[in-house]
């Protein structure tokens, strides 16, 4: 049979795992908020470069607050959320057959790797970070209808658990689902979505360490020039490609590093706070969002390329430019949300 989704889901395409799964729970529960509100009002923006020893490097364009984007998100819209882990797969697929029983989407995060509905073209990729959100189940067949950015598909149960315990790097899911308590839903205030963009701007520019951030930014520009020194001909264009993905709306990020949502975020919220200040930045993070995406497409063509350690310089010349841009444009907001 084929399975659907539980009464009154609406599968909708999203731009972003997480806050597109959030989406598709909060549309369920009659709490209509944006993506891009969400990816604003959880300080989602940022930019880390991060190379573990023994491992490729990583370029990606979302931020790690504490609490998580999901959870301040959550608070600043009138949702009591939880994340659970465990490290039993008999506790977690319970779990889900509990709240699936009651007819409830639940957010899960899971490694694409496992997930058969991802065409990898025969190469073992795993990435552990990404949210879906389960909307439907089959006890016959054990299949659980799972709704991702570009439509819902059908997952064995074997497949959906294989997925939730990987162990791979980065990001191990640890079988974390989600529950949220909608009881208190409210539309976030002007003030709340100007703290965020305070905080955000603060953090961009004035990053802990020297890999996150703006400085981030330049960092990862002079370390790319490295990476021939540390890297295979093999692992050189893999990391190249495994960049454009992270940049590229292909990989879930909105298009531009998640600055194109961004410059959508700042136009909701010139508009709830009644503050035409925000539509100048709105059209900054446009511009960067586009220069952010030429930079992934030359990171992709070089990945195709004969020999791209000839022609990294391509890439860490507009990085360079761009973290200015960056500078200039959280300065801007800093001086309006200070």
């Amino acid at each position: 049979m084929t399975i659907q989704p539980f009464p009154n889901f609406q599968p909708v395409n999203t731009h972003h795992c997480v806050t597109g799964s959030m989406r598709h729970v909060y549309l369920f529960n009659n709490h209509d908020i944006s993506e891009e509100m969400m990816l604003g009002l959880g300080q989602g923006v940022s930019f880390i470069y991060w190379h573990p020893k023994g491992e490729m490097p990583f370029l990606g364009g979302r931020g790690t607050p504490k609490p998580s984007m999901e959870e301040l998100a959550a608070q600043r819209t009138g949702v009591h959320m939880r994340l659970h882990t465990t490290t039993s797969a008999s506790k977690a697929k319970q779990s889900l057959l509990e709240m699936l029983a009651q007819q409830q989407p639940v957010m899960l995060q899971v490694d694409m790797g496992f997930l058969p509905y991802f065409d990898f073209e025969g190469e073992a990729y795993h990435f552990g970070g990404h949210v879906v959100a389960a909307c439907g189940y089959d006890a016959a067949t054990e299949t659980v209808l799972i709704a991702d950015r570009d439509g819902v598909y059908p997952v064995p149960m074997a497949d959906l658990a294989q997925a939730r315990g990987s162990k791979f790097k980065p990001f191990p899911p640890q079988n974390r689902w989600y529950t949220l308590d909608f009881s208190g839903k409210r539309q976030p205030t002007a003030a709340e979505t100007q703290q965020a963009i305070c905080e955000t701007a603060v953090f961009m520019l004035n990053p802990p360490i020297s890999n996150i951030g703006v400085k981030g930014i330049r960092k990862a520009a002079k370390m790319i020039m490295k990476w021939p020194e540390v890297m295979t001909p093999k692992q050189l264009k893999w990391t190249l490609f495994n960049a454009y993905i992270f940049i590229s709306a292909v990989g879930g990020s909105g298009g531009g590093a998640f600055r194109l949502m961004y410059s959508r975020f700042l136009r909701e919220t010139a508009v709830l706070a009644t503050n035409s200040r925000f539509d100048p930045c709105a059209d900054e993070f446009q511009q960067i969002g586009d220069e952010w995406a030429v930079i992934g497409e030359k990171f992709r063509e070089l990945s195709e390329t004969a020999d791209p350690a000839n022609y990294l310089s391509d890439i860490a010349s507009p990085l360079e430019k761009v973290a200015d841009k960056e500078q200039a444009a959280w300065q801007h907001l800093q001086s309006i949300t200070a």
